[in-house]
């Protein structure tokens, strides 16, 4: 079975059920252009015809060879800046259509999304996601918004429920990395949601949190971000003091996708964490991500083994496919 483990879904049916409810958030807005704008801020983009394109993406797949598709939701719109209510109603709306375009198309599998301005009521949806068939969530770096941490104690009931049913957290960049500088010559795709990724992750190594919730298979999008190449750096830190998570038990707890764009990337990421975490991914249907994801595990030297459990093996067996 040949899985892509990192794409993301709008179902049509999420953005009709979004304008005829809306009533039931007074703090969403959409625009002309088909953005939305939550509490008053500045409108998302446009859903792309290609987060909604359902027969173009089973034809993109086709065209792949790819058998299935792990999908998550578009960050832009996870509504983690919403009051808490209405961001659970938001969540539990978005899983409700990612479940009906799975039972519909059962080549897609949905992540879920998760109310993450409360790590209690996150942790409810979770388990309701769970009772409900999904096998994981995908959640953003900044949670409640521009500067938020995934390692913030209020989060904790959300990763101790992650933990216990051993679900998927598949963690995403966000289009906003904290950092004003990226925002000229496309580097907010390029080099921002690198180093966004690589301060989330770092603090959640720091903190802990990777190790002490191991049974949570924690996925590292974007082959890492730069973890791989700055562990020395992360581990000298560490030697300065033993209170911080351990940076080389969190590498090897980790899991990746191959979305680096570089086969000697790839073979170095390989030889740093393992052949064995590492999972065939797209972005799919981001430009920045990688829409021919078969051929770069083609090109990194590999046993054919490895090229297997990577083409699908790993995500089949994380996510009891």
């Amino acid at each position: 079975m040949i899985i892509d483990a990192h794409a993301h879904l709008v179902p049509p049916s999420l953005v009709e059920a979004i304008k005829s409810e809306a009533g039931r958030f007074p703090s969403v807005r959409i625009t002309e252009e088909g953005g939305f704008a939550f509490c008053g801020k500045k409108p998302t983009r446009p859903v792309s015809k290609g987060l909604s394109d359902i027969p173009g993406r089973l034809k993109w797949m086709d065209d792949n060879g790819i058998d299935r598709q792990v999908v998550g939701g578009w960050l832009d719109i996870f509504g983690n800046e919403l009051p808490v209510e209405e961001g659970v109603a938001w969540s539990r709306l978005y899983n409700a259509h990612l479940a009906a375009a799975a039972q519909a198309e059962p080549r897609f599998v949905p992540l879920a999304c998760v109310p993450l301005q409360d790590g209690a009521r996150a942790a409810e949806v979770l388990r309701e996601a769970h009772a409900q068939g999904f096998r994981g969530t995908m959640i953003g770096t900044q949670p409640k918004g521009k500067g938020g941490v995934l390692d913030d104690p209020s989060l904790t009931p959300f990763w101790e429920a992650a933990d216990k049913l051993e679900m998927g957290v598949f963690i995403h960049p966000v289009f906003e990395s904290g950092d004003d500088r990226v925002h000229d010559y496309g580097m907010a795709n390029a080099v921002g949601r690198i180093t966004d990724m690589l301060i989330t992750f770092s603090r959640l190594i720091y903190a802990g949190h990777v190790t002490r919730y191991s049974r949570a298979k924690i996925v590292a999008g974007i082959g890492g971000a730069a973890l791989p190449y700055v562990v020395g750096r992360l581990r000298r830190n560490y030697s300065l003091d033993k209170s911080l998570g351990d940076p080389d038990a969190a590498l090897a707890a980790l899991y990746y996708d191959t979305i680096v764009q570089d086969p000697r990337t790839l073979r170095y990421l390989a030889d740093m964490v393992g052949a064995e975490r590492i999972m065939m991914g797209s972005d799919m249907p981001f430009p920045i991500g990688d829409l021919e994801p078969m051929k770069i595990v083609a090109e990194t030297p590999f046993s054919d083994a490895e090229r297997a459990a990577i083409n699908g093996g790993l995500a089949q067996r994380l996510l009891g496919l």
